[in-house]
């Protein structure tokens, strides 16, 4: 079978630089290629050479702002005129794919759903299959609201997507009776993980089983991605070693992954590490796990492993401010590890609390002293806007930021999610609807889906007076970034990685200029 798999455009519409790949698509495509199907993987939300100058390319490097350009994302993904629309338009009819395979995050739900309308308009008998969080979260809503997905795929994808292939590929008049006739589907009733619908009905089948061994999974296929010289070595260094969290905080969505932490290997990592140096030149890897240090022996395994064998890296990582101690920072240090994000999150004890996040003000305050010591660069992020916040609780955020001095810090206004707990306290609370329409999708920007009402985001403000805070706290993180003592620090942390690739230095200079 023919796979085309999408990342669908979104920061691409307003020329933010959106850095890396979309290592999940590499993981599915190198387990459907393995198993003898054709897959090319399109990053549509990759900024190429072609795309605007170079200097148009980086503006907007301020993240906290992006939500003020996401109108142009709305009135440019309806304008059938738009370069990155005819792409894919044209990159449909190129590869004339017999599935198509979306993954979707929330903020581009309307970007997914307009490919879906135009590979059904553009490609007779292709499937289109919508995967990823959102479609783990919303199946039912998806499929309510278009008639453009056949499949959504929920959970992990490597191995539901590969049967659902299969199926497809067999020519199972089963499947393709599927949508006509009702319990005519044999083969998709005995595959777990996707709902679809049959005889007018949404079907959603169980659950799937998480893959417990990741050593199982190949390695992500980044050849598969079209343009792949348009992606730097530093892109192509993107890695999880694990999957999964053991926390539970009330914003996010990782619990529907359950708490529970799966690990590969530290030689199937290391393996792939020296694959992707000896390949694309690598120096600066990030792993993408969601608590890096959670497993505090592991790491320093890990680390002195690139020690032992002399693997000469740099590597960046997430953590929380309670799963780092000075030994342990150290020895990440000296196996070359140059920076470190972590989420704070906010400066009130009370919000914390009800964010789950268990950790203290004096948890956070002990770190930042332990990453100064240790002498590692990190970023924290904050978030504002929390249902019960009030300005109170936000200066006091603003107040934590000048205590703990990262090298970087970033705030975003907390949106609402489906499938975290802060998402049901807004139900309950009236601030944010269950379910949102199809238009709605293309008529409210990103970061106002799901509210119940767009001019009242939290329950403590008036929306005049919380835009006038939320400006004035972005404005105070974009004034704090600038300072010399913050750019000195991440050029610092990047030093071994500018003498090994100078082209990345003139990189990191390039977006820099655009951002300030």
């Amino acid at each position: 079978m023919n796979i085309l798999l999408i990342d669908p455009p979104f920061y691409r519409f307003f020329n933010y630089y959106n850095r890396y790949f979309p290592l999940g698509l590499c993981y599915l495509a190198s387990t459907l290629k393995n198993a003898g199907h054709r897959v090319t993987i399109y990053d549509a939300d990759c900024n190429k050479p072609s795309d605007a100058t170079a200097s148009a390319k980086r503006k907007g490097m301020d993240y906290s702002r992006l939500p003020e350009k996401y109108r142009i994302y709305l009135r440019e993904l309806q304008n059938p005129a738009n370069p990155i629309i005819q792409e894919i338009s044209e990159t449909l009819d190129r590869c004339q794919p017999d599935l198509v395979g979306i993954t979707v995050m929330t903020p581009k739900a309307a970007s997914a759903f307009t490919i879906a309308a135009l590979v059904k308009k553009r490609l007779k008998g292709c499937h289109v299959v919508f995967g990823g969080p959102h479609a783990t979260l919303m199946p039912d809503e998806i499929l309510k609201n278009t008639g453009d997905v056949d499949f959504v795929v929920s959970g992990e994808g490597e191995n539901v997507l590969l049967e659902l292939a299969n199926l497809l590929s067999a020519g199972n008049r089963n499947v393709q009776a599927a949508h006509h006739e009702e319990g005519d589907a044999p083969g998709l009733s005995k595959l777990g993980g996707i709902s679809y619908c049959s005889n007018g009905k949404r079907v959603h089948q169980p659950a799937r089983k998480f893959i417990d061994d990741l050593d199982t999974l190949p390695f992500p296929d980044r050849e598969a991605m079209l343009g792949a010289d348009t992606y730097t070595s530093e892109d192509s260094g993107l890695l999880m070693g694990s999957r999964g969290c053991p926390y539970n905080c009330s914003y996010c969505a990782t619990q529907i992954w359950t708490r529970k932490v799966r690990y590969r290997s530290l030689p199937n990592i290391l393996e792939e590490i020296k694959h992707v140096r000896r390949r694309y030149k690598t120096r600066q890897f990030t792993f993408k796990d969601d608590s890096f240090t959670v497993n505090r022996k592991r790491v320093l395994e890990f680390c002195n492993t690139l020690l032992d064998e002399n693997i000469k890296i740099n590597w960046d990582c997430n953590t929380r401010a309670d799963l780092v101690d000075l030994e342990m920072l150290k020895k990440m240090k000296k196996a070359g590890c140059n920076s470190i994000k972590v989420g704070v999150e906010s400066g009130s004890e009370r919000i914390l609390q009800l964010m789950d996040k268990g950790t203290t003000l004096q948890g956070i305050k002990d770190a930042a002293r332990l990453f100064r010591e240790a002498g590692i660069h990190w970023t924290a992020y904050f978030m504002m806007g929390i249902p019960t916040e009030t300005e109170e609780d936000v200066r006091k955020t603003l107040a934590l930021l000048h205590t703990i001095k990262p090298g970087f810090a970033s705030i975003g206004v907390y949106e609402p999610f489906p499938g975290t707990k802060l998402f049901d306290v807004g139900v309950e609370k009236g601030l944010v609807n269950k379910e949102m329409s199809y238009d709605e999708f293309f008529t409210r920007i990103p970061s106002d889906y799901y509210l119940k009402d767009v001019t009242r985001r939290v329950d403590t403000m008036g929306t005049l007076e919380f835009a006038a805070l939320e400006n004035e706290m972005k404005q105070a993180f974009h004034t704090y970034n600038r300072g010399f003592r913050r750019i000195l620090e991440r050029a610092k942390a990047r030093s071994s990685l500018y003498l090994h690739d100078p082209g990345i230095f003139f990189g990191d200079i390039e977006k820099f200029i655009g951002w300030i």
